[in-house]
């Protein structure tokens, strides 16, 4: 794990962080939570709570190179229908970058996969995506106990 200093923000990143195969069963339920938060704000009309699920979403996928191809999908087919078409090019880019950035691990953590920051950037984790990634590792934990 690699870690060091933001240079906008002064937080500490990490790029690619170490990922142990259970950590998939433990991320997965996340992933789908955001996108049934990105579905539910898209269909009332909430495009910052939208984008906002999608770049969980991102976030949350980048270690798993399927679930990640999926976030930019996403994100391609939303802003195709906002026809925000600067978006919809950075995505079409990004999806091309996910195989090369999947086989050379260099995934920027934290990163919001979103057309308006750089592919490369690592980025702080939300505070609350934060905790809800512990909170799933604590009910993880617990669940291991338990057997």
């Amino acid at each position: 794990m690699q870690k060091h200093t933001h240079k906008e923000t002064g937080c500490i990143v990490t790029t690619n962080p170490a990922r142990k195969p259970s950590d998939k069963a433990l991320i997965a339920p996340l992933i789908r939570d955001q996108y049934r938060r990105f579905r539910e704000s898209s269909r009332i009309g909430d495009e910052q709570s939208a984008w906002q699920a999608l770049e969980w979403e991102h976030i949350l996928s980048q270690p798993f190179t399927g679930a990640h191809f999926a976030s930019h999908w996403h994100m391609l087919q939303y802003a195709i229908e906002l026809r925000d078409w600067r978006e919809a090019t950075g995505q079409a880019m990004r999806l091309l970058l996910v195989p090369l950035g999947s086989l050379t691990g260099r995934l920027p953590a934290g990163n919001s996969g979103r057309a308006r920051v750089s592919a490369f950037e690592p980025m702080p984790i939300p505070p609350e995506l934060h905790t809800l990634i512990e909170a799933a590792g604590r009910e993880d934990q617990r669940s291991d106990h338990a057997l």
